[in-house]
């Protein structure tokens, strides 16, 4: 009988922040193991030293690679990535960027060989990525690089039951206009149907945010709502999808809290990033959208300034993990119809 619980591989991020801290406190909330079969992946210092910044206990027993399978609760696939003089807590190293690498680099083996369902990455740390030789822009396009997807994909950003993905992403602000195109706009709101589906959203309710102060104002401030967002949310509605817009970027987040939408699409980076921070930093969670494996890590960084001093809130981890169980539930009910 197969197992209905689906099986993640979760990894600490950069050893260097306060990633194996909120692994060890998620680890202790109740009911952890009764939703997942976990495989933490890395060095067994490197957990040892989250359950000691959280004060809390992580008990690490041994699995092999073939025996994820069958295991139940939590166990620990062993990885030397780092020695134990090179953490260096609070600062950006070579080390722990390529200690980061090279967990995220086994876990993703793990999903394509179909040994789990699902990643969860506690905080990286871009610059340490970049110094350890990570040959992308951020880590959601090394993830693809390395899969070797060539798809569509981009990092959606969720806030309980609210997503948001983005047309243009980590490009600076007097470009974006100009990468406003029909087919980027049709691409950003199908990766949000797409994945809400994935999350288990039958129909979701898109709505599209203008680029220009008052969605333009009928073309008096710029025509991008006119001649590109319209006619694309046009023909999202004549296929009956359940798409709106373009709805002005500053009154869009109201009807997003008040639970009227379940995605907002939006232009620009801080365009949606702002909006889902103020309303809830500490719960935020990022999914790795379009890819053809579930990834989720908590929204926000590695936290430096606080890192191990049992300071860090682990809300958004807690979020990352809930999610991510339904999305790899789907995702193993799927492979195991195949």
């Amino acid at each position: 009988m197969t197992n209905p619980k689906p099986r993640l591989a979760i990894i600490p991020g950069d050893p260097s922040g306060i990633g194996p801290e909120l692994i060890a406190k998620l680890l202790n909330e109740d009911g952890i193991c009764d939703v997942a079969n976990i495989v933490l992946i890395g060095d067994a210092h490197v957990w040892e030293q989250g359950a000691q910044q959280a004060g809390l206990p992580v008990e690490l027993v041994q699995t092999e690679e073939g025996a994820i399978e069958t295991q139940g609760g939590v166990s620990w696939l062993p990885l030397e990535t780092i020695h134990p003089d090179e953490v260096r807590i609070a600062e950006v190293t070579v080390s722990g960027g390529r200690s980061s690498l090279l967990c995220l680099n086994k876990a993703l083996d793990l999903a394509v060989e179909g040994k789990v369902d699902g990643v969860l990455f506690a905080p990286f740390n871009k610059a340490a990525l970049t110094r350890a030789g990570m040959n992308a822009e951020d880590e959601h396009r090394y993830m693809a690089r390395y899969l070797g997807f060539q798809g569509y994909h981009s990092e959606i950003n969720v806030l309980g039951d609210l997503m948001t993905t983005r047309v243009t992403s980590h490009i600076g602000l007097k470009d974006v206009a100009a990468h406003i195109t029909p087919g980027a706009v049709k691409k950003a709101i199908g990766l949000a149907e797409d994945t809400l589906k994935r999350a288990g959203k039958a129909r979701p309710h898109i709505a599209v945010a203008a680029l220009n102060p008052h969605a333009g104002d009928n073309g008096k401030f710029g025509r991008e709502e006119i001649d590109i967002l319209q006619p694309v949310i046009d023909a999202a509605q004549a296929k009956q999808k359940n798409v709106t817009g373009p709805w002005p970027s500053d009154t869009v987040f109201l009807k997003a809290r008040r639970g009227e939408v379940d995605a907002v699409v939006t232009m620009y980076h801080d365009q949606g990033q702002i909006a889902i921070k103020l309303m809830g930093f500490d719960r935020g969670v990022t999914v790795a959208g379009g890819l053809p494996i579930p990834v989720a890590t908590p929204a926000h960084g590695t936290a430096f300034d606080i890192a191990g001093q049992n300071k860090a809130n682990v809300g958004a981890t807690v979020q990352a993990f809930n999610l991510l169980v339904r999305m790899a539930r789907i995702h193993r009910a799927a492979h195991v119809a195949a």
